[in-house]
């Protein structure tokens, strides 16, 4: 379980620094985001390419940028 949260840290941090809200969004978010992403990303687009943790890191980026980017989206509206 340790291990899923520090690769859902790291994923969760790529994603930030490739749609620049990693600064915004912080530790906790970045992690909730590289594990919400990491499923979405699998279900959507398979399990394939590199693994950590038994998370596909390839599908598991696309999607955590899906799941940042529709979060961003439901949120900016509302400032």
């Amino acid at each position: 379980m340790l291990w899923s949260i520090i690769v859902g840290a790291v994923i969760g941090a790529i994603v930030g620094a490739i749609t620049k809200k990693g600064g915004s969004m912080g530790w906790i978010a970045n992690i909730i985001a590289g594990l919400v992403g990491a499923s979405v990303g699998q279900l959507l687009f398979g399990v394939w390419g590199p693994t950590l943790a038994g998370m596909a890191l390839v599908p598991s980026i696309f999607g955590a940028v899906i799941v940042v980017a529709v979060v961003s989206f439901f949120l900016g509206k509302s400032r």
